[in-house]
């Protein structure tokens, strides 16, 4: 018997954000064992906590998709602090745990209790490289849109590399329909997680609409998606240099899949990068294995 949580992050209210199934008694499943239960829960992600390897790290996360280990990932990284912490596996030193995963130590800050708790991560260094025109012109084609040139669409590797592109706005984004097929192809061909595009919205709580596609992960459309999200924000940071104070935004995510996600991203003044959220666990339980 394994103790089991279904997380839904980047929400506080159930049923709303991207959900991930955290197995907090992860020791002693192999590699095949630990992506099959993640095949048979059928989220994006499904993580599982072991003991820590590396000198200063709080708990070890592997982390897969229904297809393959990821790693690195943005809301399975905070879904997970937040099943870890309601469980009492580990507490907070001075407001930060830090995780291992394949992309080395993840610090994440937690602030508040319960409903109120925010967790925000400090994203792994990002790697990127401008698209050339032939691979832009598939890009438009799997989207069915225009994307805007004059930031020219990049492959943005945060541990998940991640095509980003800025559409015309945020109703442009919410109006697409990809092509799933012709994307998985394109994503295999790049070396890429998927797909995430966004679009500025005219006024509202959200300065941007973004939406992340990874079919080639066996996942079409990832609710609300972190690495996507930071991602987002390096492509941003790259074209907008940050003033001394570096700057922030709200992000939402999810309206096509019927959630309503809340990304808080800030970029300091040398580029780095955070992304956070609220969690809230919706299913608790224990898996028969």
């Amino acid at each position: 018997m394994r103790t089991y949580k279904v997380v839904d992050a980047f929400s506080n209210r159930p049923f709303l954000g991207n959900p991930v199934a955290v197995v907090l008694d992860a020791e002693g499943l192999s590699d095949a064992e630990m992506q099959a239960i993640a095949r048979w829960t059928n989220l994006s992600e499904t993580t599982f906590l072991l003991p820590a390897t590396a000198p200063g790290a709080d708990y070890r996360l592997r982390i897969f998709t229904p297809r393959s280990e990821l790693p690195f990932a943005g809301h399975p990284t905070l879904g997970s602090a937040h099943a870890i912490i309601e469980a009492g596996r580990f507490t907070p030193r001075d407001g930060l745990l830090v995780q291992e995963c394949g992309a080395g130590l993840v610090k994440i800050a937690v602030e508040g209790q319960g409903a109120d708790r925010t967790l925000t991560l400090s994203l792994p260094p990002a790697r990127s490289r401008t698209l050339s025109g032939d691979e832009v012109a598939e890009l438009e084609a799997i989207l069915g849109q225009p994307v805007l040139k004059d930031d020219a669409p990049a492959l943005i590797n945060v541990g998940p590399a991640w095509v980003v592109a800025e559409l015309e706005n945020a109703e442009t984004v919410l109006g697409l329909k990809p092509d799933f097929a012709r994307s998985a192809v394109f994503e295999k061909k790049l070396g890429a997680t998927g797909l995430t595009v966004f679009g500025k919205h005219r006024g509202g709580e959200a300065e941007i609409e973004v939406r992340s596609f990874a079919p080639s992960c066996g996942v079409e459309e990832d609710p609300v998606c972190g690495s996507g999200n930071g991602s987002v924000a390096v492509f941003r940071s790259s074209h907008r240099m940050p003033s001394a104070e570096g700057f922030s935004y709200v992000a939402s995510q999810g309206q096509q899949v019927g959630r309503d996600g809340r990304i808080f991203i800030a970029v300091d003044d040398r580029g780095g990068v955070t992304v956070g959220g609220k969690c809230v666990t919706c299913v608790e339980g224990q898996l028969v294995y």
